[in-house]
């Protein structure tokens, strides 16, 4: 199995090298171009507003640039995948976990819970089934209960999920969202934008697993910390991206390399944590013009054209 493949955490304990230390890396090499070979763009199977068949869509994204793309699960037809993937060469790199929003590993009722990790666990063998190596998943909702609740709840729940995970040889990814969880979300005028990764950091160790990790969005908490430093403290828990802008001025999400995200630092902090894998584009999509744009855009502010 190609290490692209693998949850970055078990790539890195399989193979024992130690590779060259980030300082030196970016002295030897210049940093616009530094990403080339270890950043691979994929995006969400929603944005491609290309009309036509899966297979279409597929073809769609890959003449965009993209070198995969991410599905829903639970609801993957495993078949018609198979075909879009073996007609338009595009390979599935993983998935989102489609019901996470509504039914919660958080929720005060144990049988939505239970749910929850049922609908986990499809979506894990579902991905499994058409080739890909991840399940996003936002692990609840800050309103459902006091932090201490939440977090013990989901932890419980989520980790029922992770013998399959290892035998399937697909990982957890855990989103960074508004979800009111692990950060002070604010009001609409007032939050703190300098605000600690600590609480991810503890609660990704808390599993004690190497196939959970963070599928870091690089836009999503820009507005309540500093991106290169909550990567730079997550480090090996970032397993995957998801890229979207945002503007701190405006309060508001941009597209990629809009707004005031500082995306060179965010560019020399993957480096120094020595990241290697996929990056998800998670931003309005539309016809095959709009996939160009986004995937020239995440070329730009990564510097891999």
């Amino acid at each position: 199995m190609n290490f692209l493949q693998l949850p970055r955490r078990q790539f890195l304990q399989g193979t024992g090298l130690a590779l060259a230390s980030a300082p030196l890396l970016a002295q030897a090499a210049d940093q616009k171009a530094a990403l080339r070979g270890r950043l691979y763009k994929t995006l969400k199977i929603g944005m491609v507003g290309v009309k036509g068949s899966l297979t279409d869509k597929f073809k769609a994204a890959k003449a965009a640039g993209f070198g995969a793309i991410e599905l829903n699960a639970p609801g993957i037809d495993v078949a018609e995948t198979k075909r879009a993937v073996a007609q338009s060469g595009l390979p599935v790199d993983g998935s989102v976990c489609a019901s996470h929003w509504q039914i919660r590993h958080t929720d005060k009722d144990s049988e939505k819970r239970k749910t929850a990790l049922q609908h986990l666990k499809q979506a894990l063998r579902q991905t499994h089934a058409v080739g890909g190596h991840t399940v996003l998943l936002v692990v609840g909702h800050g309103n459902d209960g006091p932090e201490q609740e939440i977090w013990d709840r989901s932890l419980a729940n989520i980790g029922q999920a992770l013998p399959l995970a290892a035998e399937l040889g697909v990982a957890i990814a855990i989103e960074n969202v508004w979800n009111h969880f692990c950060y002070d979300h604010g009001d609409a005028k007032n939050w703190n934008a300098d605000q600690s990764v600590d609480k991810f950091v503890k609660y990704v160790d808390a599993f004690n697993s190497p196939w959970i990790g963070m599928q870091f969005d690089i836009g999503n908490h820009w507005k309540y910390g500093n991106t290169a430093d909550w990567i730079r403290a997550l480090g090996k828990r970032v397993i995957k991206l998801d890229a979207k802008g945002f503007s701190r001025a405006d309060n508001k999400f941009t597209k990629i390399g809009e707004g005031d995200l500082d995306w060179q630092g965010v560019s020399q902090a993957l480096l120094e944590i020595n990241f290697f894998g996929w990056c998800a584009a998670e931003v309005g999509g539309g016809d095959q013009a709009r996939l160009g744009e986004i995937s020239a855009n995440m070329d730009r502010v990564f510097g891999l054209s």
